[in-house]
């Protein structure tokens, strides 16, 4: 996803909360369902570009005046801090899929940042803010766990093979296959034990999940398209 353009949509999409009644109609206010996606994802299986796509899919099926539809990724650590009044240090002890969970305790024991749980706990505050507001897609983080309860929210699992993943992440990395591979493992190590720390799920568990998609077999404009087209036909 094209950083600057991002972070001009998730403006936007803030901006809009601000707006006097009648700006930025959020779709209950047009009398359409609200709407939100959860993206989960292994380590190069494109959840980036497919959620912006995704977004635009959804968009073109959104009245003009509602909320634009907005992507929130690794800006989603922002949007905690700001929130949470929180210093801007803090912002490299957040990322799921970075801290071991030694390295972690250590910090804590030594005062470097607040215990974990405080951290993941405002993080879930803002997600389910953001997911209230509607036409939202949030990738990671636990999102899938913490809005399950929400009927209109849509949850999707994007998967691909090792290799694959690891050629795609060479290529937008610019990094040989080892290390590749070696980014790959961490990151989905991480972002399981996260899940698996704090909300006692698996991630891979299917069931969590209305689809799971494989893209090594489907597109990211077709698995954009495939997820649109299930979202609007369940009203």
């Amino acid at each position: 996803m094209n950083l600057a353009y991002g972070l001009e949509r998730c403006r936007t999409f803030i901006n809009t909360q601000m707006q006097p009644a009648g700006h930025g109609l959020t779709s209950a206010q047009h009398g359409e369902p609200r709407r939100a996606v959860t993206i989960s994802r292994q380590t190069g299986s494109g959840a980036y570009v497919v959620a912006d796509k995704l977004a635009a899919c959804l968009q073109a099926h959104t009245p003009r005046d509602a909320r634009p539809w907005t992507v929130f990724d690794r800006n989603l650590v922002e949007k905690v801090l700001e929130d949470h009044n929180l210093p801007q240090r803090l912002a490299r002890f957040m990322p799921e899929d970075r801290v071991s969970e030694i390295a972690d305790t250590m910090d804590e024991l030594f005062g470097l940042h607040p215990p974990s749980w405080t951290l993941v706990r405002q993080a879930t505050d803002t997600i389910l803010h953001l997911v209230e507001s509607g036409n939202v897609i949030v990738i990671g983080r636990g999102a899938t766990i913490i809005t399950s309860k929400l009927d209109y929210v849509f949850h999707v699992r994007l998967v691909g093979s090792l290799e694959k993943r690891a050629a795609r992440i060479q290529e937008l990395r610019s990094l040989n296959k080892e290390a590749a591979l070696e980014l790959i493992r961490r990151e989905d190590r991480g972002r399981k034990r996260y899940l698996k720390t704090h909300f006692k799920a698996d991630i891979d568990d299917p069931l969590l999940y209305h689809l799971v998609i494989n893209t090594d077999l489907v597109s990211y404009e077709n698995a954009a398209q495939i997820i649109a087209h299930a979202m609007l036909k369940r009203g």
